[in-house]
C-alpha cells in the first residue's frame, strides 16, 4: 500500500513540476506602458494560448542612440527565452526595464503568470 502511495505522489509530483512550467495565456494581442527615462513606453504584445509570440515597441521618448540597443534585444530576448529574467541593457537600464515593465503589464492582461516569468531561467 506505501509503494502504491508513494508512487502516486511520485507521479502526481511530477505532473505538476512539468505543468508549473508550461504558460497559458488568453490570445490576443495586448497594449502596455511603463516608465522609461524620458516618459512611457508603450509596447504592444501579441500572445497565442501558451506562447508570447511578438513583441512591437510603440511610441516613446527614449532618446536616440541610447535607447535603441534594448529596444531592439530585450524583445528578442524575451521571445527567445519566453521569460522576464533577461538581463538589461547596460547604459540603458531605465530603458531596459520599462520595456520589460511593459510587457509584464501584457502578460498580466493576458492572463499570464508574471512571477513565474520573472523566475523562469533563461
Amino acid at each position: 500500500m506505501k509503494k502504491i502511495f508513494l508512487t502516486v505522489l511520485v507521479v502526481l509530483l511530477a505532473v505538476s513540476l512539468f505543468a508549473a512550467d508550461k504558460m497559458s495565456y488568453k490570445a490576443g494581442t495586448y497594449k502596455a506602458a511603463a516608465k522609461g527615462m524620458n516618459g512611457d513606453v508603450n509596447v504592444l504584445v501579441t500572445f497565442s494560448k501558451s506562447a508570447i509570440k511578438k513583441i512591437e515597441i510603440g511610441k516613446h521618448s527614449e532618446t536616440p542612440g541610447i535607447s535603441d540597443a534594448p529596444i531592439k534585444q530585450i524583445p528578442v530576448q524575451i521571445l527567445k527565452t519566453q521569460s522576464l529574467a533577461v538581463d538589461t541593457v547596460s547604459g540603458a537600464t531605465l530603458t531596459s526595464k520599462a520595456i520589460l515593465e511593459a510587457v509584464a503589464s501584457a502578460v498580466q492582461q493576458a492572463g499570464g503568470d508574471v512571477n513565474a516569468l520573472k523566475a523562469k531561467k533563461k
